[in-house]
């Protein structure tokens, strides 16, 4: 079947999905799919997946893609991050029969996508995307879809949607944000851009940014023109978001731990990461829960902790029916029990002298133990205090903590009994450079080159000797003048008697099994044979026994 393009896969393959799931680092895992399908999603992303890591490590590939192989979840876009052709080309081959299309990242505007240099911080390298997103649309079996970020000028983002669609990318996912709106700085999203790609190409376009309602969705839609529209913070606050309804967080958060039961994601963080942005609102009133999950370490323990949240806020809607007095909402638009969006604070505005107050708070707000007035320690910082929660018979005093000597190479703590005087690494380097051993760090370089070297010397010994003989027609283990070590004198058997007679003999070189005078005790009289015939000895028996031939 030929490979479906533009919008013949987002009718056919796609099912004509309006409703999208981002692709979410660490969020965006099985359990999560599968609960936000069941409230209205249509098209769901995997979590980026760095490519370089997931063609070398077999068990990267296990935990977050093969053990997430699932039939209800689809239609389903795997998402990768890269930075090289051939190396994007190959993770999408491991993955292209569990999915509907690959994508490429080239909207993730974190710095850890900047050290990496992959995602929004590639849009400048238009060759390099365009020989990917060429070389993926003519070697995979699925299409190629691509996300991106805006640039400044709208003019140069069309030109860019434009060269991706050139190159083969046959869905585009446009985010109404530049690479530098993030954190603090995430503002509003310019759908505007969003529009203009939308006219510019002839494949279909999904928007994202500024999505928090179902309202939003419509809205957006109508606007621009896009096919769908992806939602990320929305979804995570709201997993109902495409339903349209705000219901009461623990309906969600339950129904969300029973599927965590079936299908369990690779590590737990995953499943504290969604409850804490479902109880969002809520922890901020009750710490001490907030606290407490921060601290459970099974499934089991966050299923309690959303237990008792439950609770709390049952209590709380029992007392305001009774029409006793509750906690303000503030600017919640619903109580704060159930699902709805965090809206981020804006940016903070410049000061005539040029500086914001975010600049302010991030020099005072330094993790650092808070001090009183004469400049001692008073107590360990908030995040310092969490780690001693969580493992309470660590040391954290950093005065009783035993003292190291540093490594001159690496500043690294050296190895108390290291015969170099360094770390592990330096050490392992330094001994290998002059092959030499380390007893400190059991590093033997030394000892397996003797071995080597001394098991490459018998080989070629045992080679150069000619197989079948001995030099000079003598056995290695022979005496002198080629006498068998084992003989007596003079080439005699050591097991035979005096002058070469055999000890089992009797006197006179007799048989002691023989009979008087040398005849067998077998025989008849006269040395008859038991049949009859008279016994004659063989001349050559006879004469090894010692007797002279008749």
């Amino acid at each position: 079947m030929p490979k479906l393009q533009g919008l013949e896969f987002w009718r056919t393959t796609l099912r004509e999905a309006r409703y999208v799931v981002a692709p979410m680092v660490d969020q965006s895992e099985l359990a999560w799919r599968l609960l936000s399908r069941r409230h209205g999603a249509q098209l769901c992303y995997t979590p980026m997946l760095h490519a370089q890591v997931f063609v070398r490590d077999a068990n990267y590939r296990r935990d977050n893609f093969y053990s997430e192989v699932c039939a209800e979840d689809r239609p389903l876009i795997t998402q990768f991050c890269a930075n090289d052709p051939e190396v994007f080309l190959k993770a999408a081959l491991l993955v292209q029969e569990h999915c509907d299309a690959i994508d490429l990242n080239l909207g993730c505007p974190q710095m850890i996508a900047k050290r990496g240099h992959y995602g929004a911080f590639l849009q400048d390298e238009w060759d390099l995307l365009e020989k990917m997103v060429k070389l993926a649309h003519e070697k995979l079996s699925v299409p190629i879809t691509c996300k991106i970020r805006v640039f400044q000028d709208v003019e140069r983002t069309v030109s860019y949607a434009q060269m991706l669609e050139k190159a083969g990318c046959q869905l585009l996912t446009v985010h109404g944000r530049t690479k530098d709106q993030r954190g603090p700085l995430t503002g509003i999203a310019d759908w505007e851009h969003i529009k203009a790609v939308r006219k510019a190409v002839n494949i279909p376009v999904f928007a994202n940014g500024n999505i928090q309602h179902l309202s939003d969705v419509e809205r957006c839609i109508e606007e621009t023109g896009v096919h769908g529209v992806m939602s990320a913070e929305g979804n995570l606050h709201n997993p109902a978001l495409f339903e349209g309804s705000s219901p009461p967080v623990w309906e969600m958060a339950e129904e969300y731990l029973e599927v965590v039961k079936t299908h369990p994601p690779s590590t737990l963080s995953f499943v504290r990461a969604h409850l804490f942005k479902l109880w969002h609102h809520t922890l901020q009133i009750h710490q001490d829960l907030r606290e407490e999950l921060g601290k459970v370490k099974s499934i089991e323990g966050m299923t309690e902790v959303s237990r008792q949240l439950r609770l709390r806020c049952q209590e709380e809607i029992a007392r305001e029916k009774e029409g006793v007095a509750v906690r303000p909402q503030g600017d919640l638009p619903f109580p704060h029990w159930r699902c709805q969006p965090y809206i981020r604070p804006p940016p903070k505005e410049l000061d005539p002298n040029g500086k914001s107050e975010c600049s302010e708070v991030r020099i005072t707000s330094q993790k650092r133990a808070l001090e009183d007035s004469d400049g001692t320690p008073e107590v360990l910082s908030k995040n310092k205090q969490k780690k001693q929660a969580r493992n309470p018979y660590k040391n954290w005093d950093p005065e009783s903590r035993p003292k190291y000597l540093m490594c001159d190479q690496c500043g690294h703590p050296k190895g108390k009994k290291c015969v170099f005087d360094m770390c592990r690494a330096c050490c392992k380097k330094k001994a290998y450079q002059d092959v030499a051993d380390c007893p400190g760090h059991d590093i033997r370089f030394k000892t397996k080159a003797d071995r080597r070297k001394a098991e490459e010397e018998e080989r070629e010994e045992r080679e150069g000797s000619p197989q079948g003989t001995d030099p000079q027609g003598t056995d290695p283990h022979d005496g002198p003048q080629g006498t068998d070590p084992h003989d007596g004198p003079q080439g005699t058997d050591p097991h035979d008697g005096p002058q070469g007679t055999d000890p089992h003999d009797g006197p006179q070189g007799t048989d002691p099994h023989d009979g008087p005078q040398g005849t067998d005790p077998h025989d008849g009289p006269q040395e008859t044979n038991p049949h009859g015939a008279p016994q004659v000895l063989p001349e050559t028996q006879a004469t090894e026994r010692g007797h002279t031939p008749p």
